[in-house]
């Protein structure tokens, strides 16, 4: 049975005979971060210049199971929670039909998850892997049309007393670990569109608080404490930075 990313678990979903090439990573140009690990920074999730605030409790984001029914679909599920927060009662089925998808192998060449939703993301029994910020930003357009941010690049201190405190939750794409992985847990891919950085832990969580030393997630795996979960905020940040500071989140209505 094959398991990946979003799992929770850290087997690789490859069938034998299709590894993929875990050499260097070159970062060619395609994708606008190839390698997670090598993110840059923006200012877009900056903070103001007056006093941030330092706590925020909790928002009542809606808790949404990723299974049975999405194995792999961590990333929809999350982008779920954070649309029925903001108004959208969007169905995660519904965005998983309407997410952008890619072959997990063609022509001997990966899937990009900076292109789509990598193989099949509804059972074990075929390879799969998952999807990165902009096809996940590019679907919630549909439904806020004009007010989704892709912050991906911003700081954490930034997106949290910006947005999360502002009661707006936030979208990432971190390591179900939630802490810094070694190097040996990426591999390189080589797809149509440039070399990407991937990992089997990638996992998809929703920031809904946070305080001077934690921050509090919605994370679809977790069925008996997945609300609100309390996470070590120095932990969380080097995962999230691992994986190239993707982020998502919308912008009030005024």
């Amino acid at each position: 049975m094959s398991i990946g990313a979003c799992s929770g678990e850290s087997s690789s979903p490859i069938p034998p005979g299709s590894e993929p090439d875990a050499g260097p990573n070159p970062n060619p140009n395609p994708n606008p971060h190839p390698n997670p690990q090598d993110a840059g920074s923006s200012d877009s999730g900056k903070a103001d210049a007056q006093t941030p605030p330092t706590v925020s409790l909790p928002l009542d984001v809606p808790w949404i199971a990723q299974k049975p029914e999405l194995p792999r679909g961590c990333e929809v599920t999350s982008l779920a929670m954070l649309l029925h927060y903001a108004g959208t009662p969007a169905n995660k089925m519904v965005l998983a039909d309407q997410i952008v998808k890619v072959p997990y192998m063609k022509d001997g060449l990966h899937g990009n998850p900076y292109d789509g939703f990598v193989g099949d993301m509804y059972t074990f029994s075929n390879p799969g892997y998952g999807v990165y910020h902009g096809p996940v930003a590019r679907l919630a357009e549909r439904y806020f049309p004009g007010r989704i941010l892709d912050l991906t690049g911003a700081e954490l201190d930034g997106l949290l007393t910006d947005h999360v405190a502002r009661g707006r939750p936030v979208w990432v794409i971190s390591n179900a670990r939630f802490q810094k992985l070694a190097p040996s847990d990426f591999e390189t891919w080589h797809t149509a569109s440039g070399d990407v950085s991937i990992t089997w832990h990638e996992h998809s969580v929703v920031i809904t608080g946070f305080d001077t030393a934690s921050v509090f997630i919605n994370d679809p795996l977790d069925t008996s404490a997945g609300k609100n979960k309390k996470l070590n905020r120095k932990d969380f940040r080097e995962a999230w930075e691992q994986m190239g500071k993707q982020a998502i989140t919308y912008k009030a209505e005024r």
